[in-house]
């Protein structure tokens, strides 16, 4: 099937080293699924491992904060225990440690939070704030009409960005912005529900609402943008109209 921005694609293949790593950061990260033909939830959340990884060291956290009767220092230990474990099974099996090694991070980000302000809701700190970034960035996506979904398909198909100019293309600015729009809708939707959790220091609260809004609502947003963005067929040519 011809592509419409396949006039574009020497544009593509002229671009710069900047382009092409940002196009292989894409290709290897989970919204590699918008540029195939079927969608696969599996592969949206990273299998089982990838749901465990992104899971465990929150879910632990709330447990484990529960049961100490709110103490602070146990559900630390514990949920940086099991993200560091986590990478280093994966080492162990010689598999890519990326995902797991930025959910480390994130953990550390959130325990020196928590162990220097005292407050054991400030270990989801960090995730507020990042949904608050992205939510920015997708939003000024927008409005300078550089739609972020538009971009990271354009990337993961190795084509040009024709579609943001091109009068032709329109209806695909129109479905890259509408899935743009779906992802600030979900990132405010987080804030929206736990923002409040945090300053009433509702902990295990705000720990249950970050796993129910984690990856079930990224794995939902990814399928509804799949459907917004992939490829329609091509209408079929009638005998007073020949194919192109």
């Amino acid at each position: 099937m011809t592509s419409p921005d396949q006039d574009a694609a020497p544009e593509a293949q002229g671009a710069a080293p900047e382009a092409q790593s940002a196009a292989d950061a894409v290709a290897r990260s989970r919204m590699s699924q918008l540029a195939g033909e079927d969608f696969s939830l599996a592969e949206a959340i990273g299998g089982v491992r990838g749901l465990v990884e992104s899971v465990a060291p929150g879910l632990v956290f709330v447990v484990v904060y529960l049961v100490s009767g709110h103490q602070l220092a146990a559900p630390i230990i514990a949920s940086l225990a099991v993200a560091v474990v986590l990478v280093v099974a994966r080492l162990v099996g010689g598999t890519p440690v990326t995902q797991a090694l930025g959910g480390v991070v994130g953990v550390l980000i959130g325990v020196v939070w928590a162990w220097r302000s005292g407050q054991a809701q400030d270990y989801f700190a960090f995730g507020l704030w990042t949904n608050a970034a992205y939510a920015a960035a997708l939003l000024v996506s927008v409005i300078v009409r550089w739609p972020v979904v538009g971009v990271v398909v354009a990337l993961l198909r190795q084509e040009g960005f024709g579609w943001r100019t091109d009068p032709d293309q329109r209806p695909r600015l129109r479905r890259y912005t509408a899935a743009t729009w779906l992802w600030i809708a979900l990132f405010v939707a987080r804030l929206a529900v736990q923002v409040p959790l945090y300053l009433d220091a509702a902990t295990a609260w705000l720990g249950t609402a970050r796993l129910v809004m984690g990856v079930p609502l990224w794995a939902l947003a990814l399928w509804v943008t799949w459907l917004l963005v992939r490829e329609r067929p091509a209408p079929a040519a009638t005998p007073d109209q020949p194919a192109h």
